[in-house]
C-alpha cells in the first residue's frame, strides 16, 4: 500500500478514532451516522493513504496495531490544533468585522456602558460592536496595541495612566465617587468603621486597577508613615482584587471595608446590606473617561467620537 498521490478526506480521521473507542466496526459506523460497508471503506481508505495497517481485525473487539497506537494520539493532538485554529481564526474574523471596538473596565462594562450605548445608537448606525472587559491595565495594553478604538475607564487628574501618559485624546462622560463601605451589624450600624483608631480590615485593589492607583494616590496622606493626621495608620489589606465587583462581594460578607463606585453600590446602600463606613472626607471623586486611538479610525468610530467630544 502507498499513499500515492490520493487526498486525505478529514471524515476518514473521525472515523478511525471512532473505531479506537469502541473497538467495533458496527458500533463505530452507528456513532458516526453512516452506513458500516462506508464506513469499512473509510477506514481502509485512511490505511491506503499513510501506508501501514491500523487495525487489526483478526482480533475482537478490533484493536489497534502498533502503528495504529503511535498514529491515534498524533491525531488527536493534530485535530484538536486544528480546531482550536478554526476557532481562533474565526475570532479574528469577527473581531476585524466589527466596525467598533471597546475595551472597557469591569464595572463600568456592567453599569455604565450598555445604557451609553444606547444613547450612542440613538443617534448613530453603528453596525457591528464588539466590547472586551478587563481590568484598568489590560484595557490599555488593548489600546496600546491597537487592539480596540476606545477605553471606557475610570481617572483621576492627579493619578495619570498609561494612557494620560501616551497623551492620548479623552473626554470626560461622567462623575462617580469611591465610597468606604462595610456590611452592617444587626443594628445597622457598620460593622468596621474608617478613622476611629481600631485596626481597619481593608478589602484593597490589585495593581492592575486603576481605581487601587487613584486610591492609593488620593488616601496617601491619611496612611502614610510619617504623616501628621493619619487617621487611617491602622489599616489592615486583608483581601487584594482588581475586580471591584468581587471586592462588593467580600464586603457583602463582612469581610472588611472597600471603596467602591456609588454606581456599583447604590442599590446595596438603600436597602441596607452595605452601609457607609466613613465621613465625607474619606469618600474619593472619579472620572467616567472615554480614550481613543490616537491615528484615524474607520468612519463610524470617527462619528462616535465627534458624538462625543463636540468636535
Amino acid at each position: 500500500m502507498g499513499p500515492g498521490n490520493r487526498p486525505l478526506d478529514m471524515e476518514w480521521l473521525e472515523d478511525f478514532l471512532a473505531l479506537a473507542e469502541s473497538g467495533n466496526f458496527s458500533r463505530a459506523a452507528e456513532a458516526r451516522a453512516i452506513a458500516q460497508p462506508a464506513f469499512s471503506r473509510h477506514i481502509r481508505s485512511l490505511e491506503e493513504w499513510v501506508g501501514v495497517d491500523l487495525i487489526d481485525r483478526s482480533a475482537h473487539p478490533a484493536e489497534l496495531t502498533a502503528a495504529g497506537k503511535r498514529f491515534h494520539p498524533l491525531l488527536k493532538e493534530v485535530l484538536s490544533a486544528l480546531e482550536a485554529a478554526r476557532i481562533k481564526a474565526r475570532a479574528a474574523h469577527d473581531e476585524a468585522a466589527a466596525s467598533l471596538r471597546f475595551a472597557a473596565t469591569h464595572v463600568l462594562s456592567l453599569y455604565f456602558f450598555p445604557r451609553w450605548l444606547a444613547q450612542i445608537e440613538e443617534k448613530l448606525r453603528l453596525g457591528a460592536v464588539q466590547t472586551m472587559s478587563d481590568s484598568s491595565h489590560g484595557c490599555e495594553d488593548l489600546m496600546l496595541q491597537r487592539r480596540v478604538q476606545f477605553v471606557l475607564c475610570y481617572g483621576d487628574a492627579a493619578s495619570p495612566g498609561r494612557l494620560d501618559e501616551g497623551q492620548y485624546p479623552m473626554v470626560l462622560l461622567g462623575q462617580d465617587v469611591l465610597v468606604p463601605v462595610c456590611a452592617a451589624t444587626s443594628s445597622g450600624q457598620p460593622l468596621h468603621s474608617v478613622g476611629e483608631g481600631a485596626m481597619l480590615p481593608v478589602l484593597g485593589y490589585g495593581e492592575a486597577s486603576g481605581l487601587g492607583r487613584i486610591l492609593r494616590n488620593r488616601l496617601r496622606p491619611l496612611f502614610e508613615p510619617g504623616g501628621s493626621d493619619r487617621p487611617l495608620a491602622g489599616m489592615s489589606v486583608v483581601f487584594t482584587a482588581h475586580n471591584a465587583i468581587l471586592l462588593k462581594t467580600m464586603a457583602l460578607e463582612g469581610r472588611g471595608v472597600a471603596w467602591l463606585p456609588l454606581t456599583l453600590v447604590a442599590e446595596e446602600l438603600r436597602s441596607g446590606t452595605l452601609v457607609d463606613a466613613g465621613s465625607e472626607r474619606y469618600r474619593v471623586p472619579i472620572e467616567i473617561r472615554l480614550y481613543r486611538q490616537r491615528a484615524a479610525m474607520t468612519q463610524v468610530a470617527e462619528a462616535v467620537w465627534r458624538l462625543v467630544s463636540g468636535e
